[in-house]
Parts: C-alpha cells; sequence; structure tokens
C-alpha cells in the first residue's frame, strides 16, 4: 500500500556499536525473535565481515527468523559482499545492504581515492551483490554533508546495477529536519529510477534530531525508517523505533502513514534490550521510560482523573506497559501470579522458569508488602535465560560497618551440584564478596563498571546491580536484583563471570 512505511531495525548492528555493549550469539537471536515477534519488516542481523562471532550470529539469526527480512551489512568490498551473502542465503529473504562514503572529506582523507574512482566502486560492487539477490540496499555514507549532485549521480549508478533501496544516512547526525526532507524529496526528483524503489532513511541523533529528521523524510517521501530500540547506537544513537512509530501511529491524521509493527510489544521489547546490553533508560525517555505515562502535577493528575486523554495522547497499553501497582502478597499462588504474567505480556514463560520467577517472587514478598509489575519484570530478567548458570548463589553471609574489616562468606553450587564456600576480607562489603567468588571460580577479570538503581519505590525497594567485567578486550554484562543490595551484587558479579565462563 501507498501510505505503508518499511520499518528497518537496526539494533543488532548499530546499536551494537554503542560503546560499552556486547552481545553474544544466544543473546542476539534472543532479540531477533522479539524483534520479530514485534512485526519489524527488516532485521539487520549484522556486520559479518568484522568478525567470526558476527558472521554466525548472522547466520543463526538468517536460518531462525520467521518473519522478517534478515539483512546484512556490507563495505563496498567484495569480500565483504561474498561474506554477506554467506551469512544469510538461507533466509526467507536475504537482504545485502552495502555502502561507501559520498562525502569529500571521507572521500579525500578515509578512502583515500577521487569522486570518480568511488562511483566505479559503486558499480562494480552493487552489481556484485545484486548478482546474489534481488533485495539490495545501498547507503551513500555521509550524504548529509556531500554535494547533492554527486550523490544523485552514485544513486542513479547503484539503481542501474541492482540497488532496490537507497537508504541516505545522516552518518553524523549533521542534518536539520527542513533541510534533510528538501534532500529527500530532490532525490525522488533528480535520480532516474528512484520513483521506482525504496526511499530509506538512517538518521543519527548527535544533536538530538533523528527522529525530527526521520518524520521529516517520511514526510517528504522516504517509505523506510532505519532505527533501533530506545535509540541505542553509535555515539549519541539512532532514531527511536518506538518513537518513529509512535508518532505515525498518534498523528496519524497528519502523516497518513502506516507500519506493520504491533505496538503492544514495544514496551517488552525496550527492556529485553536495556537487559540484554546494560543500558538504563532516563526515567523521562519518550514512549517506553518510566515516567512517560507518570503525572506529578496536581493539575494534570486532576485532568486524567476526569478524562485519560486531557493529559495523555498515547495509551499505555497501546505500547504495552501497565503502569498500575500489582496487589500480589506472600499469599497469592501460583495460578493468580501466571494470570498477571499473562496480563503483562508474557505468552511464552516455560515451565521451569515460571518456577524460578514463582519462588522469587514468594521470597520477595515476604520482605516487602507491595509486588509491582517492575518488581516481578526484575525478577524475571534476573537471571537471563541465555547465560548457562554455570555457577548458582547458594548464600551471602557479610560482616561491615565503621569499624573493622569487611568480611563476606559466600557458597557457590558448581555445575556438578556440590557446595564450595569461601571467605575474604575487602574494603567494603561488595568487594569482599567479589573477592569471595573470584577465590572459588578462579576466572581473571577486571570489573569496570559498577551501578545501583532502585527498581521501585520506598524504603523495602528491590534493588537492581549492574556489573561489567572485561577480559581479553570483551566485555560481559552481568545483573541481580534482591532488597538487599550485597545479595544483588553477589548476583550480578557471578552472572556477569558465568557469561564469561561461557
Amino acid at each position: 500500500m501507498d501510505n505503508k512505511i518499511i520499518i528497518f531495525d537496526t539494533t543488532l548492528r548499530d546499536g551494537e556499536q554503542a560503546a560499552g555493549t556486547a552481545l553474544n550469539t544466544s543473546e542476539k537471536l534472543e532479540l531477533a525473535r522479539q524483534l520479530d515477534n514485534l512485526r519489524v519488516d527488516v532485521i539487520e542481523a549484522g556486520f559479518p565481515a568484522a568478525s567470526p562471532g558476527d558472521f554466525e550470529a548472522v547466520c543463526a539469526i538468517a536460518s531462525q527468523t520467521e518473519n522478517a527480512s534478515v539483512c546484512a551489512l556490507a563495505r563496498a568490498i567484495g569480500r565483504d559482499i561474498d561474506t554477506a551473502w554467506q551469512a544469510i542465503k538461507h533466509a526467507k529473504n536475504p537482504r545485502i545492504h552495502t555502502f561507501i562514503s559520498s562525502s569529500d572529506i571521507h572521500i579525500k582523507y578515509q578512502l583515500q581515492k577521487t569522486r570518480e574512482d568511488v562511483l566505479k566502486i559503486v558499480e562494480e560492487m552493487v552489481a556484485r551483490a545484486a548478482s546474489y539477490t534481488k533485495n539490495v540496499e545501498f547507503s551513500p555514507m555521509d550524504s548529509t554533508r556531500s554535494d547533492w549532485e554527486y550523490v544523485y549521480r552514485m544513486l542513479e549508478i547503484a539503481v542501474k546495477c541492482g540497488a532496490t533501496t537507497l537508504n541516505i544516512p545522516d552518518t553524523l547526525g549533521y542534518a536539520i529536519p527542513s533541510e534533510y526532507g528538501c534532500f529527500i524529496k530532490s532525490i525522488r526528483q533528480n535520480v532516474p529510477g528512484a520513483d521506482k524503489v525504496n526511499i530509506s532513511v538512517h538518521c543519527h541523533n548527535d544533536l538530538g534530531m533523528a527522529t525530527a529528521n526521520a518524520l521529516a523524510a517520511v514526510e517528504n517521501g522516504a517509505n523506510q525508517v532505519e532505527c533501533t530500540i530506545n535509540g541505542i547506537g553509535e555515539r549519541a544513537g539512532n532514531s527511536s523505533l518506538e518513537e518513529v512509530v509512535m508518532a505515525l501511529k498518534t498523528r496519524k491524521d497528519y502523516f497518513n502513514k502506516e507500519t506493520n509493527i504491533d505496538t503492544t510489544q514495544l514496551y517488552r521489547t525496550s527492556r529485553m534490550v536495556c537487559k540484554l546490553m546494560g543500558f538504563n533508560l532516563a526515567p523521562n525517555k519518550p514512549v517506553v521510560g518510566n515516567n512517560a505515562f507518570r503525572h506529578q502535577s496536581g493539575i494534570h493528575q486532576d485532568g486524567i482523573i476526569k478524562e485519560r486523554s486531557t493529559y495523555e495522547i498515547m495509551n499505555p497499553a497501546d505500547i504495552g506497559a501497565n503502569n498500575t501497582a500489582l496487589v500480589l502478597g506472600k499469599l497469592s499462588g501460583r495460578h493468580a501470579f501466571k494470570e498477571r504474567l499473562l496480563e503483562m505480556g508474557y505468552e511464552n514463560i516455560g515451565e521451569e522458569e515460571l518456577l524460578r520467577a514463582f519462588a522469587a517472587f514468594k521470597e520477595l514478598a515476604d520482605k516487602k508488602k507491595d509486588v509491582t509489575d517492575k518488581d516481578i519484570e526484575s525478577l524475571l530478567g534476573a537471571e537471563p535465560k541465555t547465560v548457562a548458570a554455570a555457577y548458582t548463589l547458594e548464600f551471602v553471609q557479610v560482616t561491615c560497618g565503621d569499624k573493622g574489616v569487611p568480611t563476606a562468606t559466600v557458597g557457590l553450587i558448581t555445575p556438578q551440584g556440590q557446595t564450595i564456600r569461601a571467605a575474604a576480607m575487602g574494603t567494603g562489603p561488595v568487594d569482599a564478596v567479589c573477592k569471595c567468588i573470584d577465590s572459588m571460580l578462579k576466572t581473571p577479570s577486571t570489573l569496570t563498571e559498577f551501578s545501583v538503581n532502585s527498581v521501585t519505590e520506598g524504603i523495602d525497594a528491590l534493588g537492581e546491580v549492574l556489573i561489567k567485567v572485561e577480559k581479553d578486550g570483551k566485555t560481559y554484562i552481568g545483573r541481580g536484583s534482591d532488597t538487599d543490595i550485597i545479595v544483588s551484587s553477589a548476583k550480578a558479579y557471578l552472572t556477569a563471570l558465568n557469561r564469561l565462563i561461557d
């Protein structure tokens, strides 16, 4: 249909380029399945030529994705394109996305070539990609700092050689919405064959205008938007998928455009990306932030009580969010717990995971008065199912205070079911706990980040700890949650080391 906007998700490719994050193959596959549930049209699964691990992940995603087209990124280099095809050839609708710079500053200093040299490369490499598949995307990198006339020539060659999607990247987040919209409109008008292909946009957020630029492009003829969950990505990130999609849905009266996205999966997908990639959302993050549907002003509260639409332009249910406190306690049974999970959108919880989450819930309900939806989300994410838990925590005991030396005793259960214990002293209780775990696992690593976040409100709040450790240049992320922050720290540190061992 003419008003359809194709949603191209690049969370697994550009999103993973965000400094400080790393995903293993099983985590990428888990996220790809959720993106497919979200009904994105295209999943850019990775950059297969970048590393053997990325190649393996793209292959797995290509072979197991049921609905979305699976795309692999490749530089305009023969071996990159060949490798990309090998990684995605078993996908139901494989796409090769190849790119080369179009700005003079890139051509001179990075490529060290002439404009004509680059045009010849475009001709050869787009044709090479088209020899493998009819689904070829071409991007002139840094196009918004390029000579428009030169970009037109490059795109014309790409269309003639088989490109079916022309992507116009604002690689440095340099564009202004009105300017970018004019650029997209001019491409439709000045590139022969542009009326027969998809025009895509890929916007970065360096000046905070990525979503605005993407929407300006849609107004001026773009019919594909490249974006990421939570706007995660290189430097300041990318156009946020949830912002673009909900803007088109909320203001359909203005844009008259539609997407295939199941918006009720947005909240869940957002939280999954946070957990797997180790980034917390700002509370005021549009659409999916914790404060997106919370009202503190008395005037606003009065309006919401009388009529929700007075101060909300979106319904939380539209994105799969539910901010109502969960009335569950220590006397609640497993059936009630499972029903609440279904209401929250967790329809595919396995029996083993349900039993683990229910046991954790009962333990938490003994410690605090009210258990909220956020508590339960944290319980479900406390032990990511993508980590093979080589060691599990049996107990933690610490002695600390402003007098004396902090001391910890920790018990672990080995993969063979044996219990091992250790005691250690540290500069603080968390340091002592980590030293205990280190002495038992004997896995040297460097702890690079430690952060604590209150998942819920109140003195009995569930505390969540994020820990990142490094070894041999790779980062491993662990999260743990408990009402006792020392126990949360032990869980997070053990999870990170289990990932390292795995």
